[in-house]
């Protein structure tokens, strides 16, 4: 009787633990809202003959169609980080909607994200600025206690 005792005490003790005692879960991805887009410069379309050197520019030709490129850029929110992103593909960029909540994750410097109620493709977007959103409010909780007299 001491034997199976000692035998269902240890299968209950092994059915009681994990399988595996990993702890590399597979991390999931962030969420955040896409709060506003802005079309920004970022480059110039130049066509024209001032490429070709001081040649041309010496015989008075210069002639020089320039427009201002436009790109999207996307400011994202998270619960405590605002980034701005732009798409990397910048010949055709993929217009998110506005408003919407996505899933990212970042690989290297560059975010890849996917809009949630949308289609199941990951978009690569570059990482142009972010900031903590909480870091305009920390100076002013800052002031509001140095003004109040009682501590």
């Amino acid at each position: 009787m001491n034997f199976k005792t000692a035998l269902i005490l240890g299968l209950i003790l092994v059915s009681a633990l994990p399988l595996s005692a990993d702890d590399k879960k597979k991390k999931q991805p962030e969420r955040a809202l896409l709060e506003k887009m802005e079309a920004v410069p970022c480059g110039a379309n130049e066509k024209g003959i001032t490429g070709l050197g001081t040649l041309w520019a010496s015989a008075g030709i210069t002639h020089v169609n320039s427009d201002e490129k436009l790109c999207p850029q996307y400011m994202v929110i998270t619960d405590d980080m605002e980034y701005h992103i732009r798409p990397t593909d910048t010949k055709h960029p993929v217009l998110l909607p506005i408003g919407k909540e996505i899933e990212f994750k970042f690989k290297k410097d560059e975010m890849v994200l996917r809009v949630i109620d949308g289609d199941k493709k990951m978009e690569t977007y570059r990482v142009v600025s972010m900031k903590p959103v909480n870091a305009d409010a920390q100076p002013q909780a800052a002031a509001a206690k140095s003004d109040n007299p009682n501590p």
